[in-house]
């Protein structure tokens, strides 16, 4: 009979780097340590439940279940639920930015609607923000394989268990350099709008109402001054029922 080599998840915290601890000049514009916070913690819960399941049965479905906790589906889980998130996040922050211009300027609600983000420009932040992810995605197809490597791995087969370990370790050192291109997208998001910003805040009232409904209006009671004051004369039809 083939004697297994137990797994043993690695630690994954050095590895993470600056999802767990962030070095930053300035924050970003739109709030993030806690989006950030949540992957760091979700990817050490992955690690737990991987060293959880490893220690109650190294054989047989537990053995199955350390893989899978561990495996390319959960870490492209937690990613792409910190995608969704910041999107959703940097998409509230430019709307609520959008309605403070147009209230500031008085735009009118109808006007304002076409200002604000679409589905689709929504959808499209997204996909900017997950640009980063490339290198993690080939991550994961090195763990992937590595996992199928190290799923029957016999106790003489030592390498093929530290290739899955340090394969984990690469996923998450990629993840980090995946989360910090997409804190680089968000900063560069605020600047692709900041033209549509600026020429919302220069958005002055169109003047034409003014000349086209208002000055005949001026016109026609300045005619009126005059006649009544006597400086111009009525009309014959006014004249009679005004009794001049």
């Amino acid at each position: 009979m083939k004697l297994l080599m137990p797994l043993r998840v690695p630690e994954l915290a050095p590895s993470l780097g600056r999802i767990i601890v962030p070095r930053r000049q300035q924050p970003p514009w739109v709030p993030l340590d806690d989006i950030r916070e949540e992957l760091a913690t979700r990817v050490l819960e992955l690690g737990g439940e991987g060293r959880a399941a490893a220690a109650r049965e190294p054989q047989g479905d537990e053995r199955a279940r350390v893989l899978e906790v561990t495996g390319r589906r959960a870490w492209a889980a937690a990613w792409d639920n910190a995608v969704r998130r910041a999107a959703q996040r940097v998409a509230a922050a430019l709307d609520s930015e959008i309605t403070r211009i147009a209230r500031q300027v008085r735009l009118p609600r109808l006007r304002l609607r076409r200002h604000l983000l679409t589905n689709a420009e929504k959808r499209a932040i997204a996909a900017r923000l997950g640009t980063g992810g490339g290198t993690f995605v080939v991550a994961l197809d090195a763990l992937e394989a590595a996992a199928a490597r190290a799923a029957d791995a016999s106790v003489l087969e030592k390498e093929t268990h530290a290739a899955w370990q340090e394969a984990l370790r690469t996923v998450a050192r990629r993840l980090e350099a995946a989360w910090l291109a997409l804190e680089s997208e968000v900063e560069a998001e605020r600047e692709r709008w900041n033209a549509e910003l600026d020429a919302l805040a220069g958005w002055r009232p169109s003047l034409w109402p003014i000349f086209v409904v208002w000055t005949p209006v001026a016109v026609l009671l300045l005619w009126l001054a005059l006649m009544l004051g006597g400086y111009v004369p009525a009309p014959a039809w006014l004249a009679a029922r005004l009794g001049f």
